[in-house]
């Protein structure tokens, strides 16, 4: 089954010490070798955001960034598991490595409805 986690970090902790990313990027390098993870990145929440809403009919783009957001999504990963007991291990595992917060995880089609010219 392929899933979407988004990562939700309890509060703006700010950047990560050199051992939480080098500790983090094994962790990635594990998963990718085990064919686990698909993407992975994180989001810069004081980044420029373009949100499209339709309403009644009517189109509305409106540009940001936007500090009154209550939850900031700190990064995403696409993956892939065998099993939902894989799903649950992985996860507990990036969690304790990331901190406090939540990672929210859904399953998405097992193939993108959309391919790449080069695939």
């Amino acid at each position: 089954m392929r899933v979407l986690a988004l990562w939700y970090p309890d509060s703006d902790i700010g950047a990560p010490t050199q051992e939480k990313m080098d500790t983090m990027g094994a962790f990635i390098h594990e998963a990718l070798g085990a064919g686990v993870l698909i993407d992975t990145g994180g989001w810069n929440k004081d980044a420029p955001a373009t949100v499209i809403t339709r309403t009644d009919g009517n189109t509305v783009v409106k540009d940001g960034p936007y500090t009154e957001a209550k939850e900031i999504i700190g990064g995403y990963a696409i993956m892939r598991f065998k099993s939902h007991d894989d799903l649950v291990d992985w996860s507990k595992r990036f969690v304790e490595i990331a901190g406090d917060g939540r990672s929210v995880v859904r399953p998405i089609a097992d193939e993108p409805m959309v391919k790449s010219a080069s695939s």
